[in-house]
């Protein structure tokens, strides 16, 4: 009975009830699309991670990380057989790293050398992909290198400069070899592609004294989810070996996915205190205006709780109706977007670089979050209701019918 009263006396004034039904599919809608956003942006930016800088596995000396000395290294042979053997992965590049300086007639720079191989680092991590003017590197070419394009406007560098790097070989002592730019290339990460030039693996062999050995192995899988099984293994072939998740290697891309649902329930939190505030609003003038007709359904016998879970009744179905319009409508947007993208380069993309993140955004519709959103709209509703109902309990019937 207290539900069917309820519900005729929302159609009594539609005007404010469909206030409040937009009210709740706005709230729900706007939640639900700012979480895909961040769930668009944290997918992307695990993708670049993965699929462009660090990729699911990487392999090197246990001493390796600590000062990048080129004499920590191991046997590409081994880890070329052992990569080889297993099916779960989908391609690999074993590359020389070191660190020196990069010097040239307008200034010079600390910088980390990728001795590369250019097709394995293409399958790898679509390098050539990344070449924003001139050629990738040719392995029939000596002496070659990649320089970012940030990089190279610092140091006024242009394709055809030519370029010394100083490192240090594997017997520790200082040398130093010259390259020809061949290409600049430009990332979705500006403070790596700032740090990082790329050669051919045998021109920097050459010249570190690094034959027939790498320094780094990065593998990419056929599947995200077989990525533990697949470090286990070769973890079991290379216990000498430092074998590290894209977790490990990316830290703070695993923190950015790991706290993306704690950031989408502060926002929706946010959101659904301004709803309320409006749901508040809203029904305490509807109770009101009906102090009359509440008197007179108290004096001939309805108690006061019923009066009370009537109110609350109206709010919860206007927020039950309001929900689902607010959760086709994000579909509905989401659906659209995430073939479309929101280009975000005009108007931060520079922004967007300096953090990692990709320019366009795809928003991608948290489901496993409807649930608990739905629940949060409905419960934010509940609460809006109990001041306005609580206005209706303290009507006393004498003077709400003369009211």
């Amino acid at each position: 009975m207290i539900f069917l009263i309820a519900w005729r006396n929302l159609w009594r004034n539609r005007s404010r009830s469909f206030i409040i039904i937009a009210s709740v599919a706005f709230g729900m809608w706007s939640g639900l699309f700012i979480g895909a956003l961040y769930f668009g942006m944290g997918k992307a930016r695990m993708r670049i991670a993965i699929d462009h800088e660090v990729s699911h596995i990487q392999i090197h000396h246990p001493r390796f990380s600590d000062d990048q000395e080129a004499k920590y290294s191991m046997d590409s042979d081994s880890l070329l057989a052992v990569l080889e053997s297993q099916p779960d992965i989908k391609s690999f590049s074993l590359r020389s790293v070191a660190t020196g300086m990069l010097a040239t007639t307008s200034g010079s720079r600390g910088i980390q050398v990728n001795g590369v191989d250019p097709t394995a680092e293409q399958t790898t991590r679509n390098l050539a992909g990344f070449v924003q003017q001139g050629d990738y590197l040719n392995i029939e070419q000596r002496n070659r290198v990649l320089v970012s394009t940030k990089l190279a406007e610092k140091l006024k560098l242009d394709i055809g400069n030519k370029i010394v790097v100083t490192l240090l070989d594997t017997a520790g002592a200082i040398t130093s070899g010259a390259f020809r730019i061949c290409g600049l290339y430009q990332s979705e990460n500006a403070p790596q592609d700032e740090l990082n030039i790329f050669v051919v693996k045998t021109d920097l062999d050459r010249l570190i004294g690094s034959n027939g050995r790498v320094h780094e192995a990065a593998v990419l899988l056929q599947k995200d989810d077989v990525l533990n099984q697949v470090c286990n293994r070769i973890k079991q072939v290379f216990p000498h070996l430092k074998v590290e998740r894209w977790q490990d290697l990316s830290p703070e891309t695993d923190l950015l996915l790991s706290s993306l649902n704690t950031y989408m329930l502060i926002f929706m939190i946010i959101i659904l205190l301004a709803l309320s505030f409006g749901i508040i609003n809203t029904m305490l003038m509807a109770v009101l205006e009906r102090t009359r007709e509440l008197g007179v359904l108290m004096a001939v016998g309805m108690n006061k709780w019923r009066i009370f879970g009537m109110v609350v009744s109206e709010t919860v179905m206007l927020a039950i109706i309001g929900a689902p319009v607010g959760l086709a409508l994000v579909w509905l947007t989401v659906q659209w977007l995430s073939r479309t993208g929101i280009d975000v380069s005009v108007l931060m993309g520079e922004v967007m670089r300096d953090f990692g993140f990709a320019t366009v955004i795809y928003p991608e519709l948290p489901w496993h979050n409807v649930a608990q959103t739905f629940g949060l709209v409905v419960l934010a509703a509940v609460l809006a209701a109990v001041f306005p109902a609580w206005k209706a309990l303290r009507l006393r019937p004498v003077d709400a019918i003369r009211g």
